[in-house]
């Protein structure tokens, strides 16, 4: 819903940074990798055939966010990513302080996106049995 309205440039940017957090936990389970792919499909492009942690450059990849609005974009959908699966890594909470610092968003409104990350994972997961279950008779 929000990421479409990031700039080309900012989308394939957004897509490395969530592999990147997807995979800091050490845990880059099927959720994670399901809501990847909901973000591609949003985004209209094609999900990364790999992923490099050793080659990702974390500040490289922020420096293409630009505007306010795009920053704020990035923190609130990485929130869903982080929420997916029912836990908020230690790992997952540094990189999420170092992005928010990084891109002058207060802890404060980070933490709020944080809840609102929380709660929009919870409705997926809501919407997935909905989706899958059968008319009753």
């Amino acid at each position: 819903m929000l990421l479409m309205k990031l700039e080309s440039k900012e989308k394939f940017s957004f897509l490395q940074l969530a592999h990147y957090l997807a995979r800091i936990d050490n845990k880059f389970g099927e959720r994670e990798e399901e809501i990847i792919s909901e973000y591609c499909t949003e985004m209209g492009i094609e999900n990364l055939d790999s992923f490099d942690m050793q080659t990702f450059s974390l500040d490289k990849i922020l420096n293409d966010f630009k505007s306010e609005r795009s920053k704020r974009i990035v923190i609130l959908e990485l929130m869903i990513l982080i929420h997916i699966d029912h836990s908020f890594n230690i790992n997952e909470q540094i990189l999420m302080e170092k992005i928010s610092q990084s891109f002058g968003i207060d802890l404060d409104d980070v933490n709020d996106y944080s809840q609102w990350g929380k709660s929009v994972a919870m409705l997926y997961e809501v919407a997935k049995i909905f989706i899958n279950e059968k008319k009753k008779v």
